[in-house]
């Protein structure tokens, strides 16, 4: 999952300031975590402690108040109850990238995507984008190609990956629905030649830009075996002591065979 979190990290100075190009420098000064990490990790707790998802999560976002979530997030976290509201918002795809990496079985991953998912994103969208992103990750690291993770992708979840990044970034403007995200970071993905060159796709786009590193991020560590260390090194470097802590665990448990 360090991917995802590199991702979001990179990302996180560009998604106010987009830039249309891949040539940027990897790890700005500036570069700080998001919500997308806050959520991912507090997932990776979730799946390694066999807590409770929807406690950890509101943890969480009392220990890191001003991260950068969304509107109906912030107001969900903040609440006594814990109904869901019927999100479609790319929130789900960006969290979710820990399910890919920790369950054995395409089967199971959809289902923990859809469980860990729906409790605050319940609209379809949002968990078809979380399902995609998840198995995007378990195929890319269970040895399958491009082209059968595009068609499963295109096949299972109706998303359009038919055109290219060139088509996609002249008018690609932000967008937080799953719709509007998940589809066009798999194509970064897809077009990469390796894990740098995957988040240089994905940031070129515009847009969301850490969210869709984010996605990303997550797919192209599976697909490629891991991250280059210099990446590792810096991801862990900004991230606190305690998300740190998760983060080593859990690749330690599920990301060990990288």
């Amino acid at each position: 999952m360090i991917g995802a979190l590199a991702g979001d990290i990179i990302g996180s100075v560009y998604e106010w300031h987009n830039i249309k190009t891949k040539q940027f420098e990897l790890f700005r000064p500036d570069c700080f975590f998001t919500d997308d990490s806050v959520l991912t990790i507090s997932l990776a707790e979730a799946i390694l402690t066999r807590g409770d998802y929807v406690s950890l999560m509101k943890s969480y976002y009392r220990r890191y108040p001003d991260a950068g979530y969304g509107g109906f997030f912030h107001r969900w976290a903040g609440a006594e109850h814990s109904e869901p509201y019927n999100s479609w918002g790319n929130g789900a795809a960006m969290r979710i990238s820990p399910v890919g990496f920790a369950f054995n079985t395409l089967e199971e991953v959809l289902e923990r995507a859809r469980q860990y998912t729906e409790v605050t994103h319940n609209h379809p969208a949002g968990i078809q984008g979380a399902q995609a992103t998840a198995s995007a990750i378990f195929l890319a690291r269970t040895g399958k190609t491009k082209h059968e993770i595009k068609t499963y992708v295109a096949t299972t979840f109706g998303y359009d990956l038919s055109l290219t990044l060139d088509e996609i970034r002249p008018t690609y403007a932000f967008d937080e629905s799953c719709q509007g995200t998940v589809p066009q970071a798999i194509t970064a993905f897809l077009e990469s030649c390796d894990f740098e060159d995957a988040i240089r796709n994905a940031i070129s786009l515009g847009g969301d830009s850490d969210t869709l590193a984010c996605i990303t991020g997550g797919i192209a560590q599976a697909f490629y075996g891991g991250v280059p260390d210099f990446v590792t090194h810096k991801v862990m470097k900004i991230l606190d002591e305690d998300l740190r802590s998760v983060t080593s665990k859990f690749m330690a448990v599920y990301c060990n065979k990288e």
